[in-house]
């Protein structure tokens, strides 16, 4: 088989290139343009102060290694509640980092909040509705598991009293 044609398996596309192999799926692509190119701009950008307009840093504990991860997410808060949708589901680094200890931070318009996320069972095209244009188009096009993230933020009246 040559050329480029694609195939319906599982959740996400598979693309064969040039014959059977190799075989490059609609997930390894995603991961390798976030992992490689977009998160690191991301991380500088929010270390500089920059605003990231819909963007957070996400920072959980890694499952395995007990360091800190960070991770740029498309967020939408409502008060002292933000929603998040993984694009590759249980897949993410992050969603299984969050599901071994769901304590977070999340570094939101210049500001760092604790808070505890929990995976709900919940609509994530809706969720998408709710979020930035730019963000869900990305996660529609690129996702190929989605899941729906909610994080539960500590109150910042409550913080400042326990301080």
């Amino acid at each position: 088989m040559r050329g480029v044609r694609g195939a319906q398996e599982g959740p996400g596309r598979r693309f064969r290139i040039f014959g059977e192999n190799p075989v490059i799926t609609k997930r390894s692509v995603s991961t390798f343009a976030s992992v490689r190119l977009f998160n690191p701009l991301v991380r500088a950008a929010a270390r500089a102060g920059l605003p990231l307009f819909g963007i957070a840093l996400l920072e959980t504990r890694g499952r395995r290694s007990g360091q800190a991860r960070q991770t740029p997410v498309g967020l939408a808060v409502e008060g002292d509640t933000a929603w998040l949708v993984a694009e590759h589901g249980h897949r993410a680094a992050y969603v299984r980092n969050v599901e071994a200890d769901p304590h977070v931070r999340v570094l939101w318009r210049r500001r760092w909040r604790t808070g505890v996320a929990h995976v709900v069972a919940d609509d994530p095209r809706e969720r998408l509705r709710r979020m930035p244009r730019l963000h869900a188009g990305s996660v529609r096009a690129m996702g190929t598991d989605l899941l729906t993230i909610r994080i539960d933020l500590e109150n910042e009246n409550d913080a400042k009293a326990a301080a």
